[in-house]
C-alpha cells in the first residue's frame, strides 16, 4: 500500500530547496513558497512543501538530505528570511523529526540549528519563479548555488537522485576561483 506524506522544509533560498527535492525519487510534488509556523516563528520564511511516497523514500533520508544541502549549522544574519526548519503536520511526525535530527547530529561537527516547527500556513510563489532550476539550469544563480547542492545529492545520496537536466554540470568539476586554472 502506497502512503503519501507531506512535510515542509526551509533553510536556504526556496529555488535551491525546490530543486533539491524535485531531484529525488519518491518525491511526487514540491510546492515552492513561504511557510509560517506559530509564536515567534509566525512570520513567513522561504520554504517548500514536499509530498513523498514512503515506499520509495523515507522521512530519515529526506531529513538527512535537507540537513546536508543547506547551512543547517549556521545561524547567519538572513535566518528570518531563510529559516532553517522542518515543518510538521502532526505531533507524531514532529516527534519523529526531532529524533531523526538528534540522531543525525553525529554527521556534523557543529550543532544543528534546524528547528522542528508546526506547519501553520503556506503562501505559494509566483508562477514565474516556480520550477526555477528546471526552467533555467544554465543561469548563473543555478550553476553557482543550486548545482553544488545537487552534486551533494548525486554524490552522497545517488540511489535517490533522479539525475540532472544537464549532467555536464555534475561531470565537469566546478573551477575553484582561488586556483590558477
Amino acid at each position: 500500500m502506497t502512503e503519501i506524506q507531506e512535510i515542509g522544509f526551509g533553510g536556504g533560498c526556496h529555488w535551491c530547496t525546490e530543486a533539491v527535492f524535485q531531484n529525488l525519487k519518491g518525491v511526487g510534488h514540491v510546492q515552492q513558497g513561504w511557510i509560517a509556523s506559530t509564536g515567534t516563528n509566525e512570520a513567513f520564511s522561504e520554504a517548500v512543501l514536499v509530498n513523498f511516497n514512503t515506499q520509495q523514500i523515507n522521512l530519515q533520508t529526506l531529513i538527512e538530505i535537507h540537513l546536508h544541502t543547506h547551512k543547517s549549522t549556521s545561524n547567519h544574519s538572513m535566518r528570518k528570511k531563510y529559516r532553517s526548519a522542518v515543518y510538521t503536520f502532526t505531533e507524531a511526525q514532529k516527534k519523529m523529526v526531532e529524533g531523526l535530527i538528534k540522531k543525525l547530529q553525529t554527521d556534523f561537527d557543529q550543532p544543528i540549528i534546524t528547528q522542528v516547527l508546526s506547519f501553520e500556513a503556506f503562501k505559494s510563489s509566483e508562477e514565474g519563479v516556480k520550477n526555477y532550476y528546471i526552467k533555467n539550469p544554465k543561469k548563473p544563480f543555478c550553476t553557482t548555488f543550486i548545482v553544488p547542492k545537487l552534486k551533494i545529492v548525486l554524490n552522497k545520496f545517488s540511489q535517490y537522485s533522479k539525475g540532472l537536466k544537464d549532467e555536464s554540470f555534475i561531470t565537469k568539476p566546478l573551477v575553484d576561483k582561488k586556483s590558477k586554472m
